[in-house]
């Protein structure tokens, strides 16, 4: 329902009860005028448009673009993957049985611009919540997806420059799945930690999301065994090569996973479960087999 009041008045009304949806509009649509933003505002609580424009003073501070606030908001207006794009995408390429633990959730209009001089366009996204050795939420990662059409080219990704994308801060941290102990194994891309995650659905996980920032992921105090998922490239290789050392350095012990193909969802995407399981068996320390590995197997069944 509208404020009471002259028409003028309106979007200051507006403004002051509906300070949030502001933020979120800005964010969203990349918006930088606050001429813009009120436009949109007034579109959607379908407002009258006003004569006068509204005092800025009456406008609260707006969330820095790309703000780990602004990432906390976008995450919080996001919703369940079950029955989604997401869904779908991930079953696509693989992944039937997707134990995200909340990480994960899905936008059915997340805007995207390619720079400040493109227009605004809105794709469904999968949008994934980064968190520090807290679990508090420092950023996400926007996966924009093709809603209709799947290739093995962009492998369901929407056809933009860059489909993929992070906001707030994410040094250090990680997307995480399942509760750290003493083990952990951790890797780049989502796909490829849930790939694992698939076959290994209570060995706890985390996906840094590129190379440099898994070499400089945070270890969680107490970790005793590191699995390093690496891909196989040369990116993977000096990423696994820094985490190695940084992890050695506090006496905690490194085995890498290697795939057989690029990475691991393309081996599962290629070789199936049942084999991506059985080369798991082969690179796990024979306690996390029985611990995990044999864990998950009789879980499946």
């Amino acid at each position: 329902e509208a404020p009471k009041g002259p028409p003028g008045k309106w979007i200051d009304a507006a403004t002051t009860e509906h300070g949030d949806l502001l933020d979120i509009i800005r964010e969203s649509l990349g918006l930088r005028s606050f001429r813009e933003v009120a436009e949109e505002a007034r579109r959607f609580l379908k407002l009258p448009r006003s004569e006068r424009q509204s005092s800025p003073t009456l406008v609260r501070p707006t969330v820095p673009a790309g703000s780990q606030k602004a990432a906390l908001r976008l995450f919080a207006i996001s919703n369940p993957i079950g029955g989604t794009a997401v869904e779908t995408y991930l079953q696509r390429r693989g992944i039937s049985r997707i134990h995200d633990d909340g990480s994960l959730r899905f936008h059915p209009r997340c805007y995207y611009r390619a720079d400040e001089h493109s227009p605004t366009e809105t794709w469904p996204a999968m949008i994934a919540r980064v968190t520090d050795l807290d679990g508090r939420i420092t950023g996400v990662h926007r996966t924009w997806l093709d809603p209709g059409d799947f290739d093995r080219k962009r492998l369901g990704k929407a056809p933009l420059d860059t489909p993929r994308r992070a906001m707030g801060d994410l040094l250090g941290n990680a997307v995480r799945f399942g509760v750290v102990d003493d083990v952990l194994a951790a890797g780049e891309g989502l796909e490829t930690m849930l790939s694992l995650r698939h076959v290994l659905p209570t060995l706890p996980m985390a996906a840094a999301l590129s190379a440099s920032h898994l070499a400089a992921m945070l270890l969680p105090t107490g970790l005793r065994r590191l699995y390093i998922a690496r891909d196989a490239d040369a990116a993977g290789d000096a990423a696994q090569a820094i985490l190695t050392q940084r992890a050695e350095a506090v006496n905690i012990e490194v085995i890498p996973l290697s795939p057989q193909l690029g990475d691991f969802n393309e081996d599962l995407q290629i070789f199936g479960s049942d084999a991506l399981r059985a080369a798991m068996r082969l690179q796990l320390a024979p306690e996390d087999f029985v611990r995990f590995l044999h864990r998950s197997t009789v879980t499946a069944g």
